[in-house]
Parts: structure tokens; C-alpha cells; sequence
């Protein structure tokens, strides 16, 4: 049986910690690369900046910062401050994980229209899991002649709850979501894209972010030793933050290109106005030749169960960034039963 607290044991593990970081970076680096043109765009100036995106560009550039961090804590060969270079590695790698939910929390803000009892409620699920992570940095780290820098001592009990609670603030932000969008009513096929757009990312973010701090958690509370106490922390970051950062990448471009209103029987008052698509529900194609030789044709549609009709006239215009640009009044869709309106098409 392996003795996981033997000296020998420790050095194995850090060996195989410092070879699994350098892969962990050079996959962070080429999906950083990969995704500069999307930041370039705002950088440059070509696309309009909006302070939502702050979480976005901070949750990158702060786990690459750690990653930089974590590569030359494991490379150095003469002795330094491992402890002050160890705790700036898990400010900015704790930090990239709540950015990651932040994210997604803005979303879902968005999405309930800035209601203040679930903005409230998210807030205070923000600063809990902010407490949790600034308790997560107190690690003990020092330099091992003829080995570098070792972290010596953590917090296992601070560290699996933070991540517990991470997971379980993943689950509430996405339970939020799909309540609003009316996923749990309204049958896939009758969804609009934007509407499966945003719940299928946060699906995704969820089931990756929860498999990730799952396994760090287990690694966690297993306490093997302190290397392998923290082995699986840096993948779970690194898996939050990415597809934390695509979900927003594609949402932007989403709505940037040209996305259509959506909404559902529950009166969704998220609406991303450039260019608006409604489905024919139920068309019905009515001709008739006049005297005088003017053939007209009429089409009749009917909203579709999780999109909005032209009757929807209770919505909020929101831009990428969720922020609100316009609000627009007219009939209340919960008060009333889809309106079919017709489309003369004279030929």
C-alpha cells in the first residue's frame, strides 16, 4: 500500500504535479490565443466596450496570470519567497473561479429582467462564495533545498467547502434560468435558438464546473498529502473559466451577428432586438382572385410556445453585455392567449 505522507512519496507527487501544470498551461495558452481576436475586437476599439465584460476579460487574464505564476513557482532554481509567490498564485486562480460564476450569474440576472429580489439573492450567493475563496488562499509554501519551491501545509476543510459551495451556487444560478426561460414547460422544439443558446451553455458550464470541483473536492477530503490535496484546484479553474468565457464569446456574437427576439409562455422579458423570426404556428394559407385580376394571398401564424409574438408587448431590450437599452410597452402576454395576425402578400 502506498504511503502518501512518506517523504519519497511527496517528491513523486510534486513531479507529477509540475509536469501536469506545464500541460494544463499549454492548454490554457492555446485556447487564450485561439480567443484573442474576440478581446482584440473590444480592445481596438471596433466593437463597443460594456462594464459587464469586465468579468469576462478579469476571469482571463487572472487565471493566466496564476498559471504564469504556478510555471515559475515549479521552474525556478534559485531560492525566493515561495510563500508571497504561492499566495498570489491562488488569489488569482480563486479568483478566476468566482469570475466564472459571476458570469453566469449576469445572465441570469438578465434574463429575470433585474428583478431585485433574484439580483439581491444572487449577490449574497457572490459574496459568500468571495469569502470562501480570500479563505482559500492561506497556504503554507517553502523553499526545499534541491527541490524548488513546496507547498507544505493547506486548508483542506476551507477548500472543499468553497468548492462545494461553488457547485451548489452553479446549481442555483442554472435551476434560475431554466425556471424563467420556461425550459421545465415548454418542450424543446418549441424553444427559440437564443432561448437554447443560453440555457444549453449554462448546461454545459454547470455539468463541466460540478464534474471539476467534484473531483477537486474528493482529492480534497481524501488529504492524501499536501500535493495531491490541491492536484485537481488548477484543472477546475481552468475548466470554469473556459467555458465560462465561450458561453459569453458566443452569446456576444450571437446577438452581434444578428439574433432574434425570444421568449416563452412565461413571458421571458429577455429580447435581443436586431432582426426578429417568428414560427409559423399552425399556418393557414387563404387565396382568392379578385375581378380585376389582383390575386391576394393571406397567411395566417400563431406564436409558438416558447417564442414571442408580435402580441408580446411587455419586453426589455437587452444588449450582449446585459445591459438594458429600451423598454418597450404594449399588451401583457400572460394576460393574454396567442394573437394571430395576418401578412397580406399581394401578388
Amino acid at each position: 500500500m502506498v504511503n502518501w505522507q512518506s517523504p519519497q512519496e511527496i517528491a513523486n507527487d510534486g513531479a507529477a504535479f509540475d509536469k501536469f501544470m506545464h500541460v494544463l498551461l499549454g492548454l490554457y495558452i492555446w485556447e487564450f490565443v485561439t480567443s484573442l481576436p474576440f478581446d482584440w475586437q473590444f480592445i481596438s476599439g471596433k466593437r463597443r466596450f460594456k462594464w459587464p465584460l469586465t468579468f469576462y476579460f478579469a476571469g482571463r487574464y487572472f487565471l493566466l496570470f496564476a498559471l504564469i505564476g504556478i510555471a515559475i513557482a515549479l521552474n525556478v532554481t534559485r531560492p525566493v519567497n515561495c510563500q508571497a509567490l504561492y499566495t498570489y498564485n491562488q488569489i488569482f486562480g480563486n479568483a478566476s473561479i468566482g469570475l466564472a460564476s459571476i458570469n453566469f450569474s449576469l445572465r441570469t440576472m438578465a434574463v429575470w429582467s433585474q428583478a431585485w429580489y433574484i439580483v439581491t439573492l444572487l449577490i449574497g450567493f457572490i459574496l459568500g462564495h468571495w469569502i470562501l475563496l480570500l479563505h482559500g488562499i492561506l497556504l503554507k509554501a517553502a523553499w526545499v533545498p534541491g527541490q524548488g519551491c513546496a507547498i507544505t501545509n493547506t486548508s483542506n476543510t476551507i477548500l472543499a467547502a468553497t468548492f462545494i459551495y461553488t457547485m451548489c451556487f452553479d446549481f442555483t444560478v442554472l435551476t434560475l434560468t431554466a425556471v424563467k426561460l420556461g425550459i421545465i414547460s415548454v418542450p424543446r422544439r418549441d424553444r427559440s435558438k437564443i432561448v437554447k443558446l443560453i440555457f444549453d451553455d449554462g448546461l454545459i458550464f454547470f455539468i463541466v464546473a460540478f464534474v471539476a470541483n467534484m473531483i477537486a473536492t474528493i482529492f480534497m477530503l481524501l488529504n492524501l498529502n499536501p500535493v495531491m490535496s490541491i492536484i485537481a484546484n488548477v484543472p477546475a479553474a481552468i475548466a470554469s473559466t473556459i467555458v465560462a468565457c465561450r458561453a459569453v464569446r458566443r452569446l456576444t456574437n450571437y446577438t452581434t451577428e444578428g439574433a432574434e427576439m425570444f421568449g416563452t409562455t412565461e413571458a421571458s422579458t429577455l429580447a435581443f432586438h436586431k432582426s426578429a423570426r417568428f414560427s409559423r404556428g399552425g399556418m393557414l394559407s387563404m387565396s382568392e382572385k379578385k375581378p380585376d385580376g389582383v390575386h391576394v394571398q393571406m397567411e395566417t401564424f400563431a406564436a409558438v410556445p416558447g417564442e414571442v409574438s408580435p402580441s408580446d408587448l411587455s419586453y426589455i431590450r437587452y444588449d450582449a453585455a446585459g445591459n438594458i437599452i429600451k423598454s418597450v410597452d404594449a399588451f401583457d402576454v400572460e394576460a393574454n392567449s396567442p394573437v394571430e395576425f395576418k401578412r397580406p402578400d399581394l401578388q
